[in-house]
């Protein structure tokens, strides 16, 4: 098969596209011929050699893909040759052909084309497990992401948007803030230009978020406690500006806040199996429907995913860039 090697860490120019054997599914797994693979800021991270693989995880760049099923591994009873399936990768993405644990792929929703498949897994499987079950985000409740424009934000506005929750979101610029406000939330913050802190404390009466989603970091944690409602849940999954700040702990005591976070890849299977459970149940519905789906910046065929690493660093897209294969 081709893949995209990644032969030492750096710029995006030291990705190049090798031969070599395909995978062969183990118990529990399936080959996927991959016919599109979404592109994400991990993959950035590890290509730079600050997120590698856990132990026994392909090397391969891409944690998620969609396609059709090529082969099945023992004790594998669900999928079968020729079926089309997305599905969260443990790495592996950016190639012909990809090995999933079975339990983390999910059936392609009707209506949708191998590239808006390719781009539910790693988003959604993240959305849904910091915001709804760590976060505990309910109907009614306030919630806001930061980076509101990216494959992670559009799929949580939509997704509280979705069951009930007054959405805001910050962004860098008017476009993506009207992308935003299009998806479902309330009001989108050009955080160029406002402090989220005041916005958000005035339109809730000085009430506050709920649930906070934050991929910023660096000076946004305190800025997120201040911000926070009584109550409130602040849910860390990346920290583009840095993981190590200086807090006040005490509005923390007073208003009763958590401050928690997660990251995917490195979960339990029987973790990521539960929340793919969960998403067929609950959201998958929403997607056949048409009330949430996946928001298309881009796509590049496997051989320019050099520019597709390229337009994921300069952070200029609205939703998720897509390799075809």
């Amino acid at each position: 098969m081709r893949y995209v090697d990644l032969p030492e860490f750096g710029a995006p120019e030291v990705m190049t596209l090798a031969d070599g054997p395909a995978p062969e599914p183990a118990a529990g797994e399936v080959l996927i011929q991959v016919k599109a693979a979404g592109v994400n800021r991990p993959d950035v991270m590890q290509r730079l050699g600050l997120y590698p693989p856990p132990p026994g995880a392909s090397p391969i760049l891409g944690l998620e893909v969609a396609g059709e099923v090529a082969a099945v591994g023992e004790k594998v009873e669900r999928w079968r040759v020729g079926d089309s399936v997305c599905g969260l990768t443990n790495g592996g993405g950016y190639a012909e052909y990809a090995v999933v644990p079975a339990d983390q792929c999910l059936p392609i929703p009707d209506g949708l084309s191998m590239v808006e498949a390719a781009a539910l897994p790693e988003t959604f499987f993240t959305v849904w497990s910091n915001v709804f079950q760590r976060g505990q985000l309910k109907p009614g409740e306030v919630f806001l992401v930061h980076g509101g424009s990216s494959g992670i934000g559009t799929t949580a506005i939509q997704l509280a948007h979705a069951v009930g929750a007054r959405v805001f979101a910050t962004a860098g610029s008017a476009e993506k803030c009207t992308a935003c406000e299009r998806l479902g939330a309330e009001r989108a913050i050009n955080y160029r230009e406002e402090d989220f802190v005041e916005v958000v404390r005035k339109a809730t009466e000085d009430g506050g978020a709920d649930v906070i989603l934050d991929m910023v970091g660096g000076d946004y944690v305190d800025r997120n406690i201040r911000v926070a409602a009584k109550d409130g849940r602040i849910v860390n999954i990346a920290f583009l500006n840095g993981p190590k700040v200086e807090i006040n702990m005490l509005p923390v005591m007073l208003n009763r806040l958590v401050l928690t976070g997660s990251t995917l890849r490195p979960q339990p299977a029987e973790v990521k199996a539960g929340i793919a459970s969960e998403l067929e149940a609950e959201v998958w519905p929403l997607v056949v429907t048409g009330k949430v789906g996946p928001q298309i910046a881009a796509t590049f065929p496997l051989e320019e995913v050099v520019e597709a690493h390229r337009l994921m660093e300069s952070s200029a897209h609205i939703g998720k860039i897509v390799l075809t294969v």
